[in-house]
């Protein structure tokens, strides 16, 4: 079959695309903006990239087109699929019909987390010799792309929220069905298609619903609003997590939990329910990485994999491209890249930076590129989540529809606004020194600021 995928460059729509071709399809696909890293993936498995959403660049001869997310009515592209009568599908129907079937789904849901706990939970399953397939959104270092069919009967998908298609307006992780649910936390995000934090709560409510009887779901004990999805209504065993020293919203012990033994969550004691099963050292930082771990464990657990003899596998686990990847450095200077995409998020970077690094100085390099931000949704809380940065240059395009110098004048420390990267950048040049960890955060391609500046910096 010849498939067409429109919005192939988004990190799920990639991850069908990697996995249509595994699976012996002739892929191809457009895109308005496509950037590292799932360009480099789609490039690196030969799947022809035409830029922009002209009907033209669907071939006369595909077979079915894959619509992302992103793409509405209006969009020449759709209006020609839906004019010409053509076979069009959404990304998660046609995952859910096409490698699902007869496959244990372990799905990863929540506002922050989903990522790195999908790829800690694929890596543990794989030291646990299952084989899984997985399809993340992002490219997971360990395995060097974002999906794979894999040959065991496991399938960890990373379990988003936002809504499916512009002909389905159901939340994407409600066509999974899976065995085994993690819900890690929940926010008000997605401002774009939910009201209030309730409209989401709805959503995972419809999630729930969907794991079996003799399934699981893995529960972030320390998070009041997932504990008030639950109390809409849960037909399934529940394990909860949190680290000690946190008050279980249920007032029950956690079943999965983590004694810290280093400040920036570079070490932790496991236990489940009160059994240390043992210690784990590994390259991530911050408290909420090892929340991320827990969920994963505990999934782990959840299918039967004997979790103390995968636990050291995380000392070798290393994470996800774009989530406080360290790019390089250069004249003294450290530079990372991490997936920005909500104030919490922010934060709890920051502090998990701020913890190994200590005194030095962090300079962070924002630009408000999620859909949320760039509606204002969460203008208030930006500039208290930047208060671990001793600097701040904030990317304030003309086109940003709110009031960028209110955010950058209540930084605590040191910030200004600036037009465009290139304004950015030389921002960058001038206030930074030695000894110095810069810190890019967007959840968009950023102009290609990131590497820009560290090449700028080797060049000196």
């Amino acid at each position: 079959m010849k498939i067409h995928i429109l919005g192939i460059a988004g990190t799920f729509m990639g991850g069908v695309a990697a996995l249509a071709r595994e699976m012996g399809h002739a892929v191809e696909g457009s895109d308005q903006a496509v950037y590292p890293p799932m360009s480099t993936q789609l490039e690196r498995l030969g799947i022809a990239l035409a830029q922009g959403y002209e009907p033209g660049n669907i071939a006369a001869d595909c077979d079915q087109i894959i619509i992302g997310n992103a793409l509405s009515r209006g969009n020449p592209a759709v209006e020609h699929v839906l004019a010409a009568g053509l076979r069009y599908i959404s990304g998660a129907q046609w995952l859910s019909e096409q490698l699902l079937p007869g496959r244990r789904v372990l799905a990863v849901a929540g506002t922050h987390g989903k990522t790195t706990t999908s790829t800690i939970l694929a890596w543990l399953l794989q030291a646990a010799g299952r084989s899984p397939g997985f399809l993340i959104g992002g490219v997971a270092e360990d395995f060097g792309v974002s999906a794979r069919r894999g040959e065991g009967s496991d399938f960890v998908v990373e379990a988003d929220e936002y809504d499916t298609a512009f002909f389905d307006k159901r939340s994407k992780f409600v066509h999974y069905r899976p065995t085994v649910a993690i819900l890690g936390n929940l926010e008000f995000d997605h401002a774009d298609i939910f009201p209030d934090l309730a409209a989401i709560q709805r959503q995972f409510h419809h999630l729930v619903r969907t794991v079996p009887g003799n399934g699981r779901l893995v529960v972030n004990g320390e998070d009041r609003h997932v504990a008030e999805v639950l109390a809409m209504g849960c037909w399934t065993p529940v394990d909860t997590y949190g680290i000690e020293g946190a008050v279980p919203v249920n007032g029950q012990p956690f079943d999965w939990s983590a004694r810290l033994l280093a400040a920036d969550g570079s070490a932790f004691e496991l236990r489940h329910r009160g059994t240390v099963l043992g210690e784990v050292r590994w390259p991530l930082l911050g408290r909420h990485n090892v929340m991320n771990a827990l969920a994963a464990l505990a999934a782990c657990g959840a299918v039967g994999a004997d979790v103390a003899t995968v636990l050291p596998a995380l000392a070798q686990f290393r994470s996800v491209k774009r989530r406080l990847e360290c790019l390089g450095e250069a004249q003294g200077i450290t530079v990372y890249d991490d997936f920005a995409h909500h104030p919490t998020a922010i934060t709890t970077t920051l502090e998990g930076l701020r913890a190994r690094v200590g005194d030095a100085r962090i300079v962070v390099a924002m630009e408000p590129r999620s859909n949320s931000m760039r509606l204002g949704a969460h203008a208030e809380a930006l500039a208290p989540s930047l208060d671990g940065a001793d600097a701040v240059v904030f990317l304030a395009r003309p086109e940003l529809p709110w009031d960028a110098g209110k955010v950058v004048d209540a930084v605590r420390g040191d910030a200004v606004a600036v037009a465009d990267a290139d304004a950015l950048l030389a921002e960058l040049r001038a206030r930074t020194a030695a000894g110095d960890h810069v810190v890019f955060m967007s959840n968009g391609g950023f102009d290609g600021a990131p590497r820009r500046f560290l090449a700028a910096l080797q060049a000196g």
